[in-house]
């Protein structure tokens, strides 16, 4: 369903994209990449100078290589365009730091305490965030959502997000073995 239309005239101004991507490799680990980019529909003004129309200013890179367990055991963080170059790109490096995280425990609250504030690049960190869903969906393509490691294990999907609350109609239809009957109190 599309938004409905907006309720006054307007021009666009600005475009973020985000785009991530997870592979599967040949040594059994898998590559989650993200990038960012942000153009403006005009030239624009930066203290290092105009950025030209179309022309990005941001546009960075991140690669987390990661197990079967969700375990960071590599990460690269690139800057091709930035708006203080000599400055912005030169935190990438720090983002080596996420090796060793999990993405499913932890992470997003490890990020923030890694990467905050002047310790990161806040669009670095942004851009970070959305990888363990992207995970976790890079790894559904090699299962179907009803299977798991351990099928005495409840999927990992239920009781993350309100539709797969385990106590919703959703869970009683396509579920139904965890299917905790209705919510009471609520």
């Amino acid at each position: 369903m599309p938004l409905p239309p907006a309720v006054a005239s307007r021009k666009r101004i600005h475009t973020r994209s985000i785009a991530i991507e997870g592979w599967k490799r040949d040594d059994q680990l898998w590559d989650i990449e993200a990038r960012l980019t942000d153009v403006k529909d005009h030239d624009y003004p930066l203290a290092s100078g105009v950025r030209p129309q179309g022309e990005p200013v941001h546009d960075m890179r991140v690669r987390l290589t990661i197990n079967r367990d969700y375990e960071i055991v590599a990460a690269v963080a690139v800057s091709d365009a930035v708006p203080y170059p000599d400055g912005c790109e030169k935190i990438a490096p720090e983002y080596a730091k996420l090796v060793g995280l999990n993405l499913v425990r932890g992470y997003r609250k490890a990020v923030g305490e890694m990467f905050e504030d002047v310790r990161g690049c806040s669009h670095l960190t942004e851009l970070l965030l959305g990888l363990p869903a992207a995970a976790i969906q890079t790894f559904a393509s090699e299962m179907r959502d009803t299977e798991g490691h351990d099928p005495l294990a409840k999927p990992f999907q239920l009781d993350r997000c309100h539709a797969l609350d385990t106590t919703s109609e959703t869970v009683r239809r396509y579920y139904p073995r965890w299917y905790r009957g209705h919510k009471t109190g609520s």
